[in-house]
């Protein structure tokens, strides 16, 4: 990437204050900065790097009020962190802009692939797959039987994807996650023996949906599991059999979520949240880290801590009084102590 400030300033709209022509190849963060790099300055207690910095550019606030001599170009504009947000992905989009097949991998002549696509080495591509244009799909990528992959998806080294799952268009799925693997479907014989019960559905994940490394989403048991528009998930995070998860919910690492539970839309799920099967979540529900959610949440918007997980505000006296639980034990001791000794002066039979 080589840049002008100039180019920078009318691609995120900004105002320039300094050299139009600096030029740029990279980006850094603001206490980091080299001379070559464009830095941002989005938070007040970063402020004094900015007549430290090294970097060529950096991206202010346009309100931001130099206390003294700034040596880098500056470039004005309403969000700096959404501003550098555009040039990282600018950044990103170029990095992914490779097309072309390599010679190591294996496409079934039955399946089907767009304009401008890239298939990693060691790949494989099963019977009457369809792949839409622009999709990168980087090395050792195992995609099954009569699956689909939206157009401008990317999916990273060691992703499998099992047959007859959909994967909508913009997506972007990370290295090691497993989509379409069984639901952990068993019925029990008797008192010490299992039997596996057929996992003869999918999972659809819809557009514009992130999906952190290392996870994994097990299809249904008949039927579909379902990640909603816009949903981004974190590494390490475990989805059943027959979920759903309502558009643009956030999840975050090491969340596990059983079977069959329905999660609404514009949810937050913290990180190390357990949730139990058969639930139904309302939307724009928040729960925080490390709670476990064994029964409904039917209100809207509702915030629920702890475990068992119940509203914010019970959960906050339970944890007061917890936090106060050694002081009350000690009291009590002393309180029995005390009765004890008044036992013994005879002062009560």
């Amino acid at each position: 990437m080589q840049i002008t400030a100039k180019t920078i300033s009318e691609f995120i709209n900004g105002v320039i204050e300094g050299d139009p022509d600096v030029v740029v190849n990279d980006v850094s963060k603001i206490e980091e900065g080299k001379k070559g790099t464009i830095a941002f300055l989005g938070n007040e207690k970063y402020k004094n790097y900015i007549y430290e910095t090294n970097a060529s550019i950096v991206i202010v606030n346009k309100e931001f009020v130099p206390e003294k001599k700034v040596a880098c170009t500056l470039i004005r504009v309403e969000n700096p962190y959404e501003a550098f947000a555009a040039i990282l992905q600018l950044k990103e989009n170029g990095r992914n802009s490779i097309t072309g097949i390599d010679k190591n991998c294996f496409i079934h002549e039955t399946a089907i692939y767009g304009k401008d696509f890239y298939l990693g080495a060691f790949s494989y591509i099963g019977k009457n797959v369809v792949i839409g244009n622009n999709v990168k799909i980087f090395p050792q990528v195992y995609i099954g039987d009569n699956s689909k992959v939206g157009d401008n998806t990317i999916i990273y080294p060691g992703v499998k994807i099992y047959h007859e799952c959909i994967i909508g268009s913009n997506c972007i799925i990370h290295a090691g996650t497993v989509i379409g693997s069984d639901g952990f479907g068993f019925a029990l014989q008797n008192e010490c023996e299992y039997k596996k019960i057929p996992q003869i559905g999918n999972v659809i994940i819809k557009d514009n949906v992130e999906i952190g490394s290392n996870c994994s989403v097990d299809r249904a048991t008949m039927g579909s599991t379902i990640i909603g528009k816009g949903v981004k998930i974190d590494n390490l995070v475990q989805i059943a059999h027959n979920v759903e998860i309502g558009d643009n919910t956030i999840i975050v690492s090491q969340v596990g979520i059983a079977g069959s539970t329905k999660i609404g839309k514009n949810c937050t799920i913290a990180g190390q949240v357990g949730i139990t099967g058969h639930l139904k979540i309302a939307d724009n529900v928040k729960i925080g880290a490390q709670s476990g959610v064994t029964s409904n949440v039917e209100k809207d918007g509702d915030i629920i801590l702890g475990s068992p997980a119940v509203n914010i505000r019970d959960a906050k006296r339970t944890i007061a009084v917890y936090k106060n639980l050694p002081q009350l034990r000690n009291e009590i001791i002393e309180l029995r102590r005390e009765l004890e000794k008044i036992k013994k002066e005879g002062g009560i039979k």
